[in-house]
């Protein structure tokens, strides 16, 4: 009996050790999520002003696009799309080969986006009614996504990146150009940009500041899933 009572304890001993090492363990691999931080008030004015003569040549949008892999007969997602000007632009990039989706948590910036695209005769633009949390994207539906100077503006960017998993293909690279700020003066800094990045499950593949920081304020981060 006394024997048995021995093994016992012994068992019950290294149960408890390995479920204190699993604990241990599964703390060390998790990534927190930061506190939550401050976000600038989505633009809902005149869609137009993005719309400026020198922004291809200021964001270098086609070395933006290079980097990111669009390509003809790709699938895209522009997050954010606002007044659509980088849609039209990746729409175009694409060809009727591929697809650009247009998102966006703005219900008149998603219908002047259709209205423009349909006016362009661009066929291969998908407009989505997004929310702060979800893109609402098809699964395995893009091969590259873009937040263009609207990262900033993400309530809950952990959780929208997150949800953008499903919905991303093989290799997919998610890029975001946006400038170094406080979160609510229409910038975040880069360093909380990646941390974000990081506990959303993504990697940071690779950074281009040098194309769009002409102000020394802009950054353009690529991503990849871990």
């Amino acid at each position: 009996m006394l024997k048995l009572q021995r093994s016992l304890v012994v068992v019950l001993t290294l149960v408890l050790a390995a479920m204190s090492l699993q604990t241990v363990w599964g703390q060390a691999t998790t990534t927190a999520a930061p506190p939550q931080r401050k976000t600038s008030t989505p633009y809902t004015g005149d869609l137009t002003i993005f719309d400026y003569p020198d922004r291809d040549q200021k964001l270098h949008i086609d070395q933006v696009m290079d980097l990111l892999g669009m390509a003809p007969g790709k699938s895209v997602a522009d997050i954010g799309t606002g007044s659509g000007w980088f849609t039209v632009r990746a729409a175009r990039r694409v060809t009727k080969t591929g697809a650009v989706y247009a998102v966006d948590i703005n219900p008149e910036a998603v219908a002047y986006v259709k209205q423009r695209a349909e006016k362009d005769g661009l066929t291969n633009v998908k407009t989505v009614l997004s929310t702060a949390g979800d893109p609402k994207l098809p699964p395995a539906s893009v091969d590259a996504v873009l937040l263009l100077k609207t990262y900033h503006e993400v309530a809950h960017p952990v959780q929208l990146m997150r949800n953008l998993h499903a919905a991303l293909r093989s290799g997919a690279r998610v890029g975001i150009v946006d400038r170094n700020g406080n979160g609510e003066n229409h910038g975040v800094e880069k360093k909380i940009v990646i941390q974000e990045m990081e506990a959303a499950g993504y990697s940071l593949q690779s950074e281009h500041d040098d194309l769009v920081e002409d102000d020394r304020m802009d950054y353009f981060l690529i991503f990849t899933v871990r």
